[in-house]
């Protein structure tokens, strides 16, 4: 008689490697048809002066009317504790340290559906944001704020990394207040296309990067670049962030990346809703050896690797991170880019076939640049707005002979159309940016205006 295997659970001790490998294996969707588009969309609020919103008296209150009135259900960090977020089916609005409000939307089969959901997001936060005086910005890096305008939302993980990350890079706290970000997330068959996937992914991370720069000012004046943001996630933790060099060689499987995971330092783990810090400590000797009595569990590493910053970040999911947040033309272009990349067999090959001679010492160092020359970066020996031309038109490809169409019977194409426009013109969005605004009379109006979803 065969015995039913038991559903793992999130208080599993973690006895072998295999314990840590199977939270992987256990997402691999076999069938490609049912692959899914997952986004995550953060935006800062800020008031007429520029100042951003803080939690009790701003976004708490936004929080609040989407519970009232559209059937959200709220979330605690443990009983009789602030609200940090709020559910709806598959899609959640949660807050990021300094206010910043993220819209992950549930995962969906087309980036029509994305683009439905994410108008649906801003006219439910409509009534509350006019009642605040409140305007919305897609931008990658806070334009006006300094670290001390921002109020921190009551979390405790948010807490300890903010003690931790002081002492391990100077721009922890820029990152965690001042940056906004969008992000796609996609699924894999098998655990050879996620490593694939994940390796084009960080071979693109500074294309990617350069695409989507989107934040040109530091406190309400240009900071001589096109995206702080990706300046900023230069120097947070080199042992969680960047490019993941073990992942690079093309034979490197999921324990690669369990590996890199293994020997990076944890922030925190929780027991019974109380949150446990062990800054530090890898979470092999973790593992190993436990922390003040408590031994490592399935939770406590979904957690860590949630701790992970990478470029492209490996879960349940394969997560692209290195593009700025944007504004309503160009808030969907990184999830169908991605989509058109990965979700399309032809689009892959095309996508290693371009980057395959391109090696981890090359992209790092373009990585070190592109936050300041943007697409008009020196790479393989021209500009790398040629490059992201042939990547977006591989992308475009993919996307059409998926052949998703919306209610007009138009595809996913149209989403990238804005951007292969910018692109076309040698620009990021950040160029653009700085040409609407420069002498402006009142620039914290003009940059408002034009950053604004």
């Amino acid at each position: 008689m065969k015995t039913a295997l038991a559903t793992p659970s999130d208080d599993d001790l973690l006895r072998t490697r295999d314990d840590l490998s199977a939270f992987f294996h256990e997402a691999i969707q076999l069938d490609p048809a049912r692959h899914l588009v997952g986004p995550e969309l953060e935006k800062f609020g800020v008031t007429a002066d520029g100042k951003p919103l803080g939690y009790e008296i701003g976004v708490a209150r936004v929080l609040d009317t989407l519970v009232a009135g559209y059937g959200w259900e709220p979330e605690y960090e443990k009983p009789g504790g602030p609200r940090i977020a709020l559910k709806r089916r598959a899609a959640s609005v949660t807050l990021e340290p300094g206010g910043q409000l993220e819209l992950s939307g549930a995962a969906v089969a087309d980036v029509h559906a994305i683009a439905d959901e994410a108008e649906e997001h801003m006219r439910e936060i409509e009534p509350a944001s006019r009642e605040l005086g409140v305007r919305w910005l897609g931008v990658g890096f806070h334009p006006f704020a300094a670290l001390s305008d921002f109020s921190w939302v009551p979390k405790a993980r948010y807490t300890v990394m903010r003690q931790y990350l002081q002492t391990r890079g100077s721009h922890g706290l820029d990152m965690m207040h001042r940056t906004c970000t969008v992000q796609g997330n996609y699924d894999f068959t098998s655990e050879r296309d996620a490593m694939r996937k994940v390796r084009l992914g960080m071979k693109l991370a500074p294309l990617v990067a350069a695409t989507f720069a989107n934040s040109p000012w530091l406190e309400g004046k240009e900071h001589g670049g096109v995206s702080l943001r990706a300046k900023v996630w230069l120097d947070v933790d080199p042992d969680r962030t960047g490019l993941v060099p073990a992942i690079w060689h093309e034979n490197a499987g999921f324990d690669a990346y369990i590996d890199w995971a293994l020997d990076a330092p944890m922030f925190l783990f929780k027991r019974n809703y109380e949150v446990i810090a062990n800054t530090g400590q890898t979470f092999r000797s973790f593992m190993q050896s436990g922390f003040e009595g408590h031994a490592a569990t399935r939770g406590d590493w979904v957690l860590h690797l949630n701790t992970l910053f990478p470029e492209v970040r490996l879960k349940r999911t394969i997560e692209i991170r290195s593009a700025d947040s944007q504004g309503r033309e160009l808030g969907n272009a990184l999830p169908a880019m991605y989509a058109g990349l990965y979700y399309d067999a032809a689009a892959l090959e095309a996508a290693e076939a371009l980057t395959e001679s391109w090696t981890y010492a090359e992209v790092e160092a373009l990585r070190q640049v592109v936050w300041r020359e943007g697409l008009r970066a020196e790479f393989k020996g021209r500009k790398l707005a040629s490059h992201a031309e042939a990547i977006l038109d591989i992308a475009r490809g993919g996307l059409a002979r998926r052949a998703r169409k919306n209610a007009a019977g138009r595809d996913e194409t149209i989403y990238l159309e804005a951007l292969c426009a910018l692109v076309a013109r040698g620009q990021t969005p950040a160029d653009a940016l700085l040409e609407k605004t420069r002498g402006e009379a009142d620039l914290r109006a003009a940059i408002i205006r034009e950053t604004a979803i």
